[in-house]
């Protein structure tokens, strides 16, 4: 007798070459993330041999119901820890019918941004830190946490291990060990300085790629806790109180600033990041005030500031990067629920195609 548990891992390339593809988009409030599976003819090597796809809009809050299909071009696949074998998932970004991309579609303007001559000689580098609260189910408190009340306070949690310090660990390495098999370039996780906050690492990955393994990756991690029965929430300030918030430090570097002379290109660069610190702060997550008020390992949202080896700074440069002169910075600003396509573009957009004026 057949169990549950063996038709869900059914081994389907014994029998046909056909596979499941798991088409994944951004729905309408920019931070949820939709999917939904089809049959496709395998193996599929690049996202341009998979059709085009649609989807009902005015379900996503992203068209209206009278004219509600949105259409799916498939742009990055990745292997599928989930159904395993050849079996992939496809990021997606979303266009009207006629082929224009829809007001959600931040990768469009990202991937005309990276194309960009300039920016594509200049093999930008990102490196993003996905910090991230695993929360109780149905309580909205974290896990770990005494329903209604407080643990101790913060110190011995970060990177920490026992029963009573690390919390959601199954949860957190599962996540880890399916990014690699997903095929994205997961750098590594720690446990955050709030128990039951935790971060994963992306990178170093070359432009629209490091949009596309984030969303893959959160995606993932959706679906990690939905098995678990835990809730995960990108809120940059969770728990208000003397509690650290949750971001998403970008580390970036360009050809010229890993070069011989880079430490100059890297001052030019934050000087213009700093010229247009209210147009980034404006695209850098939703509630991000809450998070940035010059206490807990942030700078205040309205001012800008760098500094090397200075985590309350805006940007931060590394004591290495300082010494050899080259290297890259992290932007520290971005929220935990930033769109990493519209912080990855602006980022290079700023730093290589601005002309500072």
């Amino acid at each position: 007798m057949a169990s549950l548990t063996d038709l869900v891992n059914l081994n389907l390339s014994d029998c046909t070459d056909k596979i499941i593809a798991e088409y994944i988009w951004i729905g309408g409030s920019g931070i949820d993330l939709r999917s939904k599976a089809r049959t496709v003819k395998g193996p599929i090597t690049s996202a341009s041999q998979l059709p085009k796809w649609n989807y009902d809009g005015s379900s996503t809050g992203q068209a209206p119901g009278e004219d509600s299909e949105v259409i799916l071009y498939p742009q990055a696949i990745f292997k599928d820890p989930f159904r395993r074998g050849d079996n992939i998932l496809v990021m997606c970004d979303c266009y009207t019918p006629q082929g224009e991309p829809i007001p959600t579609n931040k990768r469009y303007n990202a991937a005309k941004i990276f194309s960009h001559p300039d920016v594509a000689a200049e093999v930008p580098w990102y490196g993003i830190e996905q910090e991230y609260t695993l929360l109780q189910k149905d309580v909205n408190w974290p896990i770990g946490w005494p329903v209604g009340g407080y643990p101790g306070p913060q110190g011995p949690y970060y990177c920490a291990a026992g029963a009573d310090k690390a919390f959601g660990r199954d949860v957190v390495d599962a996540h880890y060990k399916a990014c690699i098999y997903a095929g994205i370039n997961i750098s590594g996780i720690n446990g955050e300085v709030m128990p039951g906050q935790w971060e994963f690492q992306v990178g170093p990955s070359v432009g629209i790629s490091a949009g596309d393994e984030i969303w893959v990756a959160r995606y993932i991690l959706e679906r990690i806790t939905e098995m678990a029965g835990v809730v995960l929430s990108l809120d940059p300030k969770p728990i208000q109180g003397d509690w650290n918030g949750a971001g998403a430090h970008t580390n970036y570097s360009t050809k010229s600033m890993r070069e011989p002379g880079g430490y100059e290109v890297i001052q030019k660069a934050i000087e213009k990041l700093g010229k247009r610190h209210a147009e980034h702060i404006a695209a850098y997550g939703e509630g991000n005030e809450r998070r940035l008020t010059g206490r807990h390992e942030t700078a205040d949202i309205n001012t800008f500031k760098w500094g090397v080896a200075n985590r309350g700074a805006s940007i931060r440069v590394g004591r290495d990067t300082e010494k050899e002169g080259k290297g890259y910075f992290e932007d520290r600003r971005p929220a935990s629920n930033m769109d990493p396509y519209v912080v990855t573009g602006m980022i290079a957009e700023t730093t290589i195609l601005w002309k500072g004026n």
